[in-house]
């Protein structure tokens, strides 16, 4: 005798803003804003409902790590699916009796997204996508595809704040597109735990809770406010725009190098001027535990017709076991650097000048460009938040991410930032004068 067919039974129904979110059909749609919306339930339910109507659809469920991949997702639906739905643990994979498939995966880190590189999936689902940066969400863009008939499409559920604030903002609040975007496509449904009615009734405390936060996080999670949170600190950054393939700069460019050292990291960006002064960062060096002697190594290995090495101040202090500042060190070994004092608000200011987008010949454009060989640049430089405490600084956490954007400001803080505006207006000029007199100091 066969074995008898078993029967899956779905629990629950869904909320009305829920049912906004099963009914949308544009390719991309954001649901949440608020905390205690019941997001997680309309994103698994969502998957499933898919997965039954569609025969052989291929569904990924993405959430920022593995434990909470498990708590949020795995174990509800071992729960709710029961034995009508095979799980495999080895793949994290729930198989349909109709070819469907529900792939579980997490981005603990940001090379983490590199696995789904060359995959295929119909339905991508991100779970709290304001946890991933905006590299891991385009690197799944390129993910949803495949060769049949099937819908694709990509859901997201999003609080404010987070890593993620800046281009979740942009896309689905502010609803501002690039080149290559269209409006049409993305669709946002509001939620907050006053529309999660069960909820309520089962903790009301929750709400409590929610209403006893400080303002900005009341106004956050509570509210759904996405200003609460200042978010992004270079929201201006474009990848379309600001990366370029890499290339190799001719006697025409001048060439700088701009390092920020530490026995737990050496960034140094290579940058080039083009004679309009316009910049390209056309190679990096990003390593960590190497002692002065080994950094000077791998930076002279890149530093073929580099005029100028530029450090910060901290580099001069003398250090109480030999005596001598990592300046002579690196000096001993071939490396001369020019040393700057930059202020921390200046330097970002001249960092966002050079990014800062303008019309050219009806095209965005900036006066600087990142090749895109320069990977943990163009990866960390997104990454950096405000500083909730100084609201014009970039925030120093997670610290990884901090040292090739700060390679790149001390450059913005040098001569090279002022060099570009030298045919500007008064305005400019004035404003470039006044950096240049307050954020660095020339070590002659």
């Amino acid at each position: 005798m066969s074995a008898k067919k078993k029967k899956l039974v779905l629990k629950g129904s869904p909320q009305e803003r829920q049912k906004q979110f099963f009914r949308a059909s544009e390719k991309y749609v954001a649901y949440g804003g608020a905390r205690g919306g019941g997001k997680s339930w309309a994103l698994r339910r969502k998957a499933v409902l898919m997965c039954l109507r569609y025969k052989g659809l291929s569904v990924l469920i993405v959430r920022k790590s593995y434990a909470e991949l498990m708590e949020n997702h795995i174990r509800p639906l071992r729960a709710e699916l029961g034995d009508a739905v095979k799980y495999t643990d080895s793949r994290k994979t729930f198989e349909f009796p109709n070819g469907s498939r529900i792939k579980m995966g997490y981005c603990d880190a940001e090379s983490d997204v590199d696995r789904y590189q060359g995959q295929e999936f119909d339905i991508i689902a991100l779970d709290e996508a304001t946890q991933l940066t905006e590299y891991q969400f385009q690197t799944f863009k390129a993910c949803l595809r495949g060769a049949n008939e099937f819908p694709k499409r990509m859901y997201i559920t999003c609080n404010p704040g987070g890593i993620g604030h800046g281009w979740v903002k942009r896309l689905f609040i502010d609803r501002e597109y690039r080149s290559g975007e269209n409006a049409s496509d993305y669709k946002f449904i509001p939620a907050s735990v006053y529309d999660n009615k069960i909820l309520l009734k089962y903790d009301p405390d929750y709400l409590r809770r929610l209403e006893s936060l400080p303002p900005a996080l009341r106004d956050a999670w509570l509210y759904g406010k996405w200003d609460a949170f200042a978010g992004q600190f270079f929201p201006e950054f474009d990848m379309a725009m600001h990366t370029v393939e890499s290339f190799i700069p001719d006697s025409s460019f001048s060439k700088y190098c701009a390092i920020d050292y530490g026995l737990d990291m050496l960034a140094a960006v290579f940058v080039a001027l083009s004679p309009d002064g316009s910049a390209i960062v056309y190679d990096e060096v990003y390593e960590s535990g190497l002692i002065v002697s080994e950094a000077a190594k791998r930076i002279l290995e890149k530093s073929n017709g580099v005029c100028q090495f530029i450090a910060p101040s901290d580099l001069w202090n003398r250090q109480k076991d030999s005596g001598k500042s990592i300046y002579e060190l690196f000096a001993e070994n071939g490396v001369f650097l020019t040393r700057i004092n930059p202020e921390r608000i200046q330097g970002w200011l001249c960092l966002k000048e050079w990014l800062k987008p303008y019309e050219k010949d009806g095209k965005r454009d900036s006066r600087m460009k990142i090749c895109r060989n320069c990977t943990n640049l163009i990866r960390c430089l997104p990454q950096l938040l405000y500083d909730e405490r100084n609201p014009g600084d970039a925030s120093t956490k997670p610290h990884e991410i901090t040292h090739a954007p700060d390679a790149l400001r001390y450059f913005a803080s040098s001569r090279a930032f002022f060099k570009s505006f030298s045919k500007g207006t008064d305005k400019q000029v004035k404003l470039a004068e006044k950096l240049k007199k307050h954020s660095y100091k020339i070590n002659k």
